[in-house]
């Protein structure tokens, strides 16, 4: 048979229950990319002297590839007595590593902020934190929550690469559901369908959230 459904069904809790690491591990590790990737915009915006080290530090992370990140931080740091369980190392290695993405588009947001606005900040001898706060920040965010969301989408479909350290999420769920039954036509479709319909659902709520930002900005 090309396709079982009384397999589809058997293996669909498995499936279910993976699916939720492969969500939390994209939604811890998207919290640390975008809360990670607007304290470095700031502090290169900040601390002048801190554009070049971080600059360097973006360059180098966007240049190597994930996988190597994610092997570094769960086989190199123990040997510096930093000691991950699987699942820590790879969220924070996907945090990390889109972290550096995210700071790209947090600083391009920051430069198209007019120049008046800061030196008019200045003029009024408001402090730096509550510029940012309350006049910069609330004007960056919206026009950058499209290029956000395109990295939310794009992180969400490299977590299976947590499966190259044994994280039961859902490819490597999958995997070892196709290697135990020799069937790999049914897991490895619905893993597909769980992607293609979560990329869908997420690419929906951002623009849904793209669109009630915008309503709230003063025209």
């Amino acid at each position: 048979m090309m396709w079982d459904w009384s397999f589809t069904l058997e293996i669909l809790p498995t499936l279910a229950s993976a699916a939720i690491i492969t969500v939390e591990a994209t939604l811890i590790g998207f919290v640390i990319a975008a809360l990670l990737g607007l304290v470095l915009a700031l502090v290169r915006i900040a601390v002048p002297w801190t554009a070049w080290p971080i600059s360097v530090l973006v360059e180098l992370v966007r240049s190597t590839p994930l996988l190597i990140q994610i092997f570094f931080l769960y086989f190199v740091f123990p040997k510096f007595g930093v000691v991950l369980d699987a699942f820590t190392a790879g969220v924070i290695a996907i945090g990390l590593h889109y972290a550096a993405y995210c700071s790209e588009v947090y600083r391009a947001g920051f430069d198209n902020i007019p120049r008046g606005q800061w030196e008019a900040s200045i003029a009024l001898n408001l402090p730096q934190w509550a510029t940012f706060r309350d006049i910069i920040i609330p004007q960056v965010i919206p026009p950058i929550v499209p290029a956000l969301g395109n990295y939310l989408v794009a992180l969400f479909k490299e977590t299976p690469l947590l499966s190259a350290i044994a994280v039961l999420e859902l490819m490597q769920t999958a995997k070892i559901i196709g290697s135990d039954t020799f069937r790999y036509t049914e897991p490895m479709t619905l893993v597909g369908l769980f992607f293609l319909v979560m990329s869908l659902v997420s690419a929906a709520i951002i623009r849904a959230l793209e669109r009630l930002l915008n309503r709230r900005i003063p025209r």
